[in-house]
């Protein structure tokens, strides 16, 4: 699922290798998602770019938006994959595809859900605004940010529900928090009430050096670049750690149904302390 460290990472990637290119066509999906949302009808993205050349592209939050110079804008959320493939190897099924001169494509896939919306710049879904608005983890005013939030929120929330609900902190989901609770030594359940003013610091230290960590790797392991390739940080905690030891103590790492997704810890590293 696409949070800060790739946003970041695909901006990168696409303003590297197919920022200038103009496109040659655009195809609507293959067959109908039902959980894939267009601003509009796709079938009518084509009259609109077709010729277009894509000038540079932007990560933020959740998303990944790439601009135009006839003035549009297109992003991607969360679920939407992303691939920069060769005209050969364009895959059977998909939600959208730009054909780009010379022999390049770019190929929307969704598994689950995820949003491609083409607009003139005048979108104004929430959570696009947030993302867009909201402050990199990287910005030498992050700290007082996250201090200033931490403080107007309620005690008794869990430290995953604080730092991936409410858009408090856009790009920070159900994935990466995993390594930062980790790093900090907090369990996912701790209640942010019952962290001490020095947990409180260990906990944006660990916000902000992880995701930096993740973003100079180009991602993480779980998930897939522009080309398809895993990203180079080797995650912690996560489905493709859990049959493994602790790399901190050697105990044996936990995996719980919490809050509508998975959260993994060390119950060692990570005690539960109400």
């Amino acid at each position: 699922m696409l949070e800060y460290p790739e946003t970041t990472m695909l901006a990168k990637q696409f303003n590297q290798a197919v920022a200038g290119k103009r496109v040659h066509a655009v195809r609507p999906p293959t067959k109908p998602h039902k959980f894939c949302w267009f601003a509009g009808d796709p079938a009518d993205y084509d009259a609109q770019l077709r010729g277009a050349a894509a000038t540079s592209a932007s990560g933020f939050g959740i998303f990944v938006e790439i601009s135009f110079d006839n003035g549009l804008f297109l992003n991607f959320s969360d679920g939407v994959n992303a691939r920069l493939l060769s005209s050969g190897e364009v895959p059977k099924d998909y939600q959208l595809l730009i054909e780009f001169t010379g022999d390049s494509v770019l190929a929307f896939t969704v598994a689950m859900y995820g949003g491609i919306t083409l607009h003139d710049g005048s979108y104004d879904n929430p959570y696009y605004l947030k993302s867009k608005s909201s402050l990199s983890p990287l910005d030498p005013a992050y700290p007082d940010y996250f201090r200033t939030v931490f403080a107007a929120s309620k005690a008794n929330l869990s430290a995953k529900a604080f730092l991936a609900t409410e858009q408090r902190f856009p790009g920070i989901g159900n994935g990466v928090l995993q390594d930062i609770l980790f790093n900090a030594k907090i369990h996912p359940k701790r209640k942010i009430g019952t962290l001490s003013s020095r947990e409180q610091e260990n906990l944006l230290v660990a916000v902000i050096d992880t995701l930096r960590q993740m973003t100079e790797s180009g991602g993480r392991d779980t998930e897939k670049d522009l080309f398809g390739a895993p990203g180079g940080y080797r995650t912690k905690l996560s489905k493709n750690t859990l049959a493994f030891p602790c790399v901190q103590c050697g105990g044996q790492l936990t995996k719980e149904a919490y809050m509508g997704g998975a959260v993994y810890y060390c119950p060692t590293c990570q005690p539960l302390e109400k």
